[in-house]
């Protein structure tokens, strides 16, 4: 007998949902079904991009799930203050939940967990199963002993203000808060002239927050900028994966040859950890093949990821630089000195663009570290990378 569905998307975060997006626009003959564990797709986020980040043709296509746009932002360090031009965006979930729920109708199965699936099957909570032509799992980020990663660990607070708070664009790194043990800048999105998004963000080592210590950092991040918190809205928390180094042919192996998405299927920019990009680009890739089939999919999957971890060789090198070379109170002197480069650098660093002439101009010159720590880091020769020589 056939397999009822097309398709079927295990798990319903930004990934998939814009798969199932995709799809609905291109392919509106494909048998789709979406299912999400929680009450609603999208959980609890808010996904942010540069106008950069994606082409023209994508933002026309995604430009619906769009909450917020802003024209510019700021970074702040101890020895630099820095306005940046260009368009930065961003999704909130309930925006999301909103377009893909009326999107996907009768197709979206919210509240259906998934415990077990193959490349043509899943298995739900209540013991009923589905067969597709290929399922693609985008549960998020599972750890894998392929793949050494640090954390862009945070906690996000919704806050709505007594009076205006008087910014006109995100702040997107203030680091020049105290550092704790690792690089720490917290994170601002004017969401309307009294509503702020504030984020306590934290590159370090393994993925772990101390969740009331951040709310403290938060409260105490207002207070320094005057902002008067009347009512918090809602939190968000997370972990984001920062490459560092892995055996790319590994990992795909361990995956058995299952289609994946998102963070599961390692899309993200190395460094920064926004996936959004890496998310448009599949989810075109996926309606764009003619095959969607199990077998296929998965190819079209693996060459997408193979040519990104490729392309992000130095980003991962930056990375173990950031993370393994140095005191991790002084980490925030190489972002600073990153933020003092050219604006066309960084937009296309942000972009996963980076030319062999950017390349060049962010290595020269003394190293914000301790140069014999930054070569050890670089080519992967500290004692926390030497088990990974397949770069």
């Amino acid at each position: 007998m056939a397999p009822e569905w097309d398709l079927i998307l295990a798990g319903g975060g930004l990934a998939n949902g814009l798969i199932a997006l995709r799809l609905r626009q291109l392919r509106p003959d494909l048998r789709v079904r979406l299912l999400e564990a929680d009450s609603k797709p999208g959980g609890n986020h808010t996904w942010s991009f540069h106008q950069a980040d994606i082409t023209p043709e994508q933002h026309r296509w995604i430009a619906p799930l769009v909450a917020h746009r802003w024209q510019g932002y700021d970074v702040r360090f101890p020895d630099l203050n820095r306005t940046l031009a260009g368009d930065y965006l961003s999704i909130t979930s309930t925006r999301f939940a909103e377009v893909l729920t009326e999107a996907m109708g009768e197709s979206l199965d919210t509240c259906a967990a998934v415990t077990a699936l193959t490349p043509a099957s899943v298995t739900l909570a209540d013991g009923t199963m589905l067969h597709a032509r290929a399922v693609i799992d985008g549960r998020g980020h599972a750890p894998d002993r392929y793949l050494s990663t640090g954390s862009q660990s945070f906690l996000g607070q919704e806050w709505q203000l007594s009076r205006p708070h008087g910014l006109t664009r995100p702040i997107l790194m203030d680091a020049t808060v105290d550092q704790q043990g690792g690089y720490r800048f917290v994170y601002t999105l004017p969401l309307s002239a009294t509503e702020l998004l504030i984020e306590d963000t934290h590159y370090v080592d393994a993925a772990r927050l101390d969740l009331s210590l951040a709310r403290q950092n938060i409260a105490c991040y207002a207070r320094q900028q005057g902002w008067a918190l009347a009512h918090l809205i809602r939190e968000e928390q997370g972990h984001l994966p920062i490459m560092l180094a892995g055996d790319f042919s590994a990992c795909w192996q361990a995956k058995g040859r299952q289609p994946c998405s998102g963070l599961r299927a390692g899309l993200f920019h190395a460094t920064t950890g926004y996936s959004l990009p890496h998310a448009v680009a599949l989810a075109e890739a996926i309606a764009a093949s003619g095959d969607s089939s199990a077998t296929a999919l998965f190819s079209v999957i693996h060459r997408y990821a193979l040519r990104q971890w490729r392309e992000q060789r130095f980003y991962r090198s930056l990375n173990r630089m950031l993370f393994l070379a140095g005191d991790a109170d002084k980490r925030w002197r190489v972002m600073q000195r990153f933020y003092s480069l050219n604006e066309g650098l960084i937009a296309r660093f942000y972009a996963g663009h980076t030319t062999l002439a950017d390349k060049a101009r962010i290595l020269a010159g003394k190293p914000p570290v301790p140069v014999g720590e930054a070569m050890l880091a670089i080519l992967k020769l500290t004692p926390r990378m030497r088990a990974f020589h397949h770069e």
